[in-house]
């Protein structure tokens, strides 16, 4: 907890990715609650950053909820980060910073002595109330008695009704990725697979499933429950006394399943034994011998083997991408009740699966780059790879967005999309070029709600099996200026399309949020020039352009 005080956070990256999550959720999901975390950001706990909490949140974004602390974050403004003399000092500066609310105990302690030191008016005290109040009200705290409210009245039933257990079933189907499937191993047919082999710590463990802070499941399908579902003749073995997997004195028992079958799944991967809070990974390979354990078993058995991994964190299984005696791999994720059924339809066939990964998955190597770096861009002169995929220019086990289908997809640009944008603006506004940098334009000066439009593509399913694809839709910039993204999403569609048809996806394209990129200084800016609107392989430019730069036609810019 001390070493939070050093994180550091240029105004480049604190602009262009740490803060753009919370703006939107507050802009367009109009979140109510803020929570502010337990470290510093540059030298400055979070819970008392007035930039953070009241400029940005309330000031630029509008937000109209309460801010709450995590839990003891106020006190460790004094015990671990000692940012303050005092305890009092804590509570003041987290009040007068825009804090309302401490899930912890020194509001309640010191708030009253805080005040009548005079360290902070009782102004602060009555905003925060009002910010709490009003939520409240929101929620409908004040209309009477709960019990005779719809509310109040809800029970499990209400919770497990057929269309949340069907909503549970989705949610999985949706988010399960099929990373490799060489050979189209899968999906395996139902009528030839005569026996089939569940091996794995991870096969028929009900928790697992779902992750962490979870609720009470209404009726859980495990892996092996789901797959026995299909095969009557489905055997089982865990192969691992328990996720660990210390020991292998259960090898040789699963080894010999997997010779008595014709099919074998193999579910690995993490528990909140490995990652949960207070809980890091200090590696990003599988735990234990559990990567032995699916070389032993997959050399046994009679066909390649499937793959499934169940893990909220990446984890390298570059050893399995181009291992012949691997057909496929799955990632699951922690996929809840349903998950079990789920996985066992997409193996045998009956959901086309379309899930893509939302975040990069790394080699075992990047557990060297210290996790207290928070630079986001590469620096080739210290070999930093960067993060996420915006920047990381390093080797990949797998790419965020991948994910496989049981059809294949292509697509292409609508003729109604446009391909140029003129921007209204002044000339003094108009900055560049020079110093290899192209012409640009600062977005505060730019009339941006007058530029959006909307760019459709057409998605053809060239297979006769139906499939819901999610259609993600990425911009490209000009790399004239120093730290612009490699790509950076811009969006992402789900479409139900019919084997062997076409249909339509459409986005609204803000060019001041997708075309923009973030300088050093933290400014956003628009270059003059081609950018690219990018979906799988098609490409569609569109030229960012003014009248007339200082005498020289636009098209000079669009060179290059």
């Amino acid at each position: 907890m001390a070493e939070l005080g050093i994180w550091k956070v240029s105004k480049q990256d604190l602009v262009d990715t740490y803060q753009p999550p919370f703006k939107s959720c507050v802009e367009l999901g109009r979140a109510s609650g803020i929570m502010c975390s337990y470290n510093s950001l540059n030298g400055v706990p979070t819970c008392a950053d007035s930039h953070l909490l009241t400029s940005v949140a309330r000031h630029e974004w509008a937000f109209k909820g309460y801010i709450t602390a995590d839990c003891d974050a106020v006190a460790t403004i004094y015990t671990s980060h000692r940012n303050t003399p005092t305890a009092e000092d804590a509570v003041a500066d987290v009040l007068k910073a825009g804090m309302d609310v401490d899930c912890g105990s020194y509001l309640q302690k010191y708030t009253m002595s805080t005040l009548g030191k005079g360290k902070v008016n009782e102004s602060d005290i009555n905003r925060a109330l009002r910010n709490l109040f009003s939520v409240r009200m929101r929620l409908g705290l004040f209309d009477g008695d709960l019990s005779h409210q719809l509310d109040g009245k809800l029970t499990m039933q209400d919770v497990c009704s057929v269309e949340h257990q069907r909503l549970a079933l989705q949610a999985a189907r949706q988010g399960i990725v099929l990373l490799k499937n060489h050979g189209r191993h899968l999906p395996l047919s139902q009528t030839r697979t005569k026996s089939l082999a569940v091996i794995g710590p991870n096969a028929n463990n009900e928790t697992t499933l779902l992750g962490n802070y979870f609720g009470l499941p209404c009726n859980t399908i495990t892996p092996l429950q789901g797959l026995q579902n299909y095969i009557r003749n489905t055997l089982y073995s865990p192969g691992c006394e328990d996720l660990a997997c210390i020991s292998d004195n259960m090898f040789a028992e699963a080894v010999e399943t997997a010779k008595r079958v014709d099919e074998v799944v193999v579910v690995v991967g993490l528990d909140q034994t490995q990652e949960r809070e207070e809980q890091d990974r200090i590696n990003l390979t599988l735990p234990g011998q559990q990567e032995k354990l699916l070389y032993q078993v997959s050399q046994a058995a009679k066909r390649p083997v499937v793959l499934v991994i169940l893990s909220g964190g990446p984890v390298d299984v570059s050893f399995a991408v181009n291992d012949p005696h691997v057909s496929s791999i799955i990632w699951a994720g922690y996929p809840g009740e349903a998950g079990g059924q789920a996985l066992a339809e997409i193996i045998f066939g009956d959901y086309n699966p379309g899930g893509r990964l939302p975040l990069t998955w790394y080699p075992q190597d990047f557990v060297k780059i210290p996790m207290t770096d928070m630079n986001m861009r590469p620096n080739h002169h210290t070999g930093y790879p960067g993060r996420t995929y915006r920047f990381y220019t390093g080797k990949k086990v797998f790419e965020f967005g991948q994910g496989l289908s049981y059809s294949t997809y292509s697509y292409k640009f609508s003729s109604t999309t446009i391909k140029k944008i003129v921007l209204n603006v002044t000339m003094e506004h108009v900055k560049g070029p020079g110093n290899r940098r192209k012409a640009f334009v600062r977005v505060e000066k730019t009339l941006c709600k007058k530029l959006k439009f909307r760019s459709s593509i057409l998605v053809r399913n060239h297979d006769k099996i139906d499939g819901r694809h999610p259609v993600l839709l990425y911009s490209k910039s000009p790399a004239t200026h120093k730290g612009t993204p490699r790509k950076q999403l811009i969006g992402f569609r789900s479409v139900h399309v019919e084997g062997k048809h076409t249909a339509k996806v459409t986005f609204v394209v803000q060019p001041c949020d997708h075309f923009s990129t973030v300088e050093e200084n933290g400014e956003r800016i628009l270059t003059i020039g081609s950018h690219s609107l990018i979906v799988g392989d098609a490409q569609h430019p569109v030229s960012l352009v003014t009248k007339h730069l200082k005498g020289i036609s636009y098209h000079h810019y669009l060179k290059g």
